[in-house]
This record gives C-alpha cells, structure tokens and sequence, in this order.
C-alpha cells in the first residue's frame, strides 16, 4: 500500500509504502526529483533523478519511506550535484561514509519519516536554503517556457543554464521540461480529460506525439500507465 503527505521540508512529499504479499515491481516515472529513502532490508539510499522510468523492486513484507524533495533541492541536501546520482539508487553511506550515516541508520529504523524529515532539514538550514534558481527554472519549465527564454529571465547564457541545470536537476532544462510536461498530461489524463484534449492543453503536436513522448520516458504508452491507476 503506498501513501504520501506533505512533509514540511521545501515542498517536500513524504511517502511510504509497504509489501505485504510476494516480490513486486513498480514502475517509477522520472518527475525531476531526489528521493530520500529507509528500507527494511536495504536502510537509508538515495533515489536519484530518472531520465527515463525506474522498475523498483519490493521484497516480500518489506517496507520503505521516502522523502522526495523537489526538483532543484537534493544537491542542498545531499551535498552532491544531481548529475552524479542521475538514474542511480545508491547507499547513503556511498555519499557521506559509513561513519556518519551509522547513527542516522540507527535512528531511522525506529522512526524512519521523522529521521528523513529532520535530515533534510538540518542539512537545508545549513548549506542556506536551496539554490534559489532551481525553483525558478523548473517552474519555467513546467509552464513550457522555451530554453533561451528561460536562460534570459534569469541572466544566464543557454550553456550557463544547461551546466547549472545539469547540478541541480540531473540534465538540462529542455530534458527537465519534457519530464514535468509528461507528468501534467499523465496528472490530467486520470482527471478524465480524453488524451487528444491533453495533449493539446498540454503543447504536445497531437495525441501520437503525446503517446511517443510518454513512451520514451515512461517505457510504455499511456492507456497502459492509466490501466495501471
């Protein structure tokens, strides 16, 4: 069963989801951000951000929570640049030592949510808050503002905007754009709208340039993501 809620931390989500029958596999849409994660078999990891969807795999009676900070906000808390933990699940101690994530690890087997929560935070408050241009490119991108646009609002070359992009999302605006369009066309095709509306509402050319686009970053068409619920 997986649930989520806000977390307080940035915009964060906080999400947890347990596996009470036998091995299964999820199919995780890349959505431009990076995950903190506990595991009862696996402790604390790291989610990178996906170019493309990311089969995970739930052992019999095991348990996770995550915390997924927003586009932009992992490299502040992480203390890494989001290219080098693009398409990667990775053991938090493989960032910051065995040393430091022992006591970490001890803690979130007890109270997993409250020790992420706390975590982010912590490490937020002390890099100063995330790097203000994250939220104002990624919500460019959201709102379909082409790359050149963008890099003028907020006075950076084209090159500029694509190596600081790359640092804090993992790839480049353009790349950042395509993913956050996928997931309003996927949030509005579960409201009901008829994919040919979506994908006029959404900037996609028509409804076979949704359905490839969704595709190349999902791995399957849409009717499959929304038989899937």
């Amino acid at each position: 069963m997986y649930r989520e809620r806000p977390a307080g931390v940035t915009g964060g989500t906080l999400w947890t989801s347990a596996n009470p029958g036998g091995t299964r596999t999820g199919r995780v849409l890349p959505d431009g951000c990076v995950d903190l994660l506990w595991s009862s078999r696996a402790g604390l990891r790291v989610a990178g951000p996906d170019r493309t969807a990311f089969l995970s795999v739930s052992a019999p009676g095991e348990r996770w929570v995550g915390l997924r900070l927003p586009p932009g906000v992992g490299p502040a808390v992480l203390g890494v640049p989001a290219d080098e933990l693009r398409d990667t699940r990775v053991p938090l101690a493989a960032l910051w030592g065995d040393r430091a994530v022992a006591e970490l690890a001890e803690r979130a087997a007890a109270d997993p949510a409250s020790t992420l929560t706390a975590l982010a935070a912590r490490r937020l408050r002390a890099a100063g808050g995330p790097d203000p241009l994250g939220a104002r490119v990624a919500a460019a991108a959201a709102a379909g503002v082409p790359v050149a646009a963008i890099a003028a609002e907020v006075g950076l070359d084209p090159r500029a905007l694509l190596r600081r992009s790359r640092a804090l999302f993992g790839y480049g605006p353009k790349t950042l754009a395509r993913i956050l369009r996928m997931r309003r066309a996927l949030s509005l095709a579960r409201s009901g709208t008829p994919l040919a509306e979506v994908a006029a509402a959404c900037g996609y050319a028509d409804q076979p340039h949704l359905t490839r686009d969704v595709r190349d970053l999902a791995g399957v068409p849409p009717a499959v993501l929304l038989g899937a619920g």
